[in-house]
This record gives C-alpha cells, sequence and structure tokens, in this order.
C-alpha cells in the first residue's frame, strides 16, 4: 500500500479544526439565537424555549452543551424541586454578543438593500428564483 496517501495532519491542521468547530457552532442559527437571549443576564430553559422561535427541546439541549463545553455559557443549578437550572454568558460570550449586536445592525440598516438586489437577481433571465442552486 502506498504511504503516498496517508494524510498526517500538521500542528497548524491541528489548532484549526477547533477554530472551525468553534465557528461551526457560534454561527448556527440556534447558537446565536441563544446568545443573543442571554445577553441580558441569567436565563431558564423554558426562557429559552420561548425566546428562540422553532428550536426544539433536543436542539436547544444539545446547543446549550455546546456553548456551555466551549466556554461561552456558565450553567447554574439550584437545589430546589423542581431544580431551578439558569444559563449566563462568559465574558468571552458577551463581547461575542456584542459582535452579534454589529452584525445586526449592519443587516437592519441594509435589509432593504439586500431584498432589492435579491428582487433584481431573481428577475434576471436564466436565474433560478429564490436563489435556488442548480
Amino acid at each position: 500500500m502506498s504511504q503516498g496517501n496517508i494524510a498526517v495532519p500538521t500542528a497548524a491542521q491541528d489548532e484549526a479544526c477547533p477554530i472551525n468547530e468553534v465557528l461551526d457552532h457560534i454561527g448556527g442559527k440556534w447558537s446565536i439565537g441563544i446568545i443573543v437571549a442571554a445577553a441580558a443576564g441569567p436565563i431558564r430553559f423554558t426562557e429559552l424555549e420561548r425566546a428562540i422561535e422553532g428550536i426544539s427541546r433536543r436542539m436547544l439541549t444539545l446547543n446549550l452543551r455546546k456553548l456551555e463545553r466551549d466556554g461561552l455559557l456558565v450553567r447554574t443549578v439550584y437545589p430546589t424541586v423542581p431544580p431551578k437550572v439558569e444559563y449566563r454568558l462568559t465574558p468571552i460570550a458577551r463581547e461575542l454578543g456584542d459582535s452579534f449586536a454589529t452584525l445586526t445592525a449592519w443587516a437592519e440598516r441594509h435589509r432593504h438593500a439586500i431584498a432589492a438586489a435579491r428582487r433584481k437577481y431573481d428577475g434576471q433571465p436564466g436565474r433560478p428564483a429564490g436563489g435556488q442552486n442548480l
């Protein structure tokens, strides 16, 4: 068997993998919603569930675990019956939340121009409507 086809990760690739993984986590629509919802302060699971339209309990749980693992959320369980669980952003997540606020403001300022560009693009002959891939 040829050894030429065996990929050996370099140190740079090892470092890049976690970066890509973290970017995938924070770039997902559910993660963004969680971070935005938790920006005002500690928030409970059910409050998150109500704040993030369309998210299932399972998806919320998975995303909360990922964000906690990445050091973006702190989960606090209070010894009550039933148990009270709160989530709060860590300092690095608050910094990320500021970036999301900037991005959201940009999207709000330019939403009309983007909508107009989409209408123009979709109206061109030979272009699939709605940005569909061929």
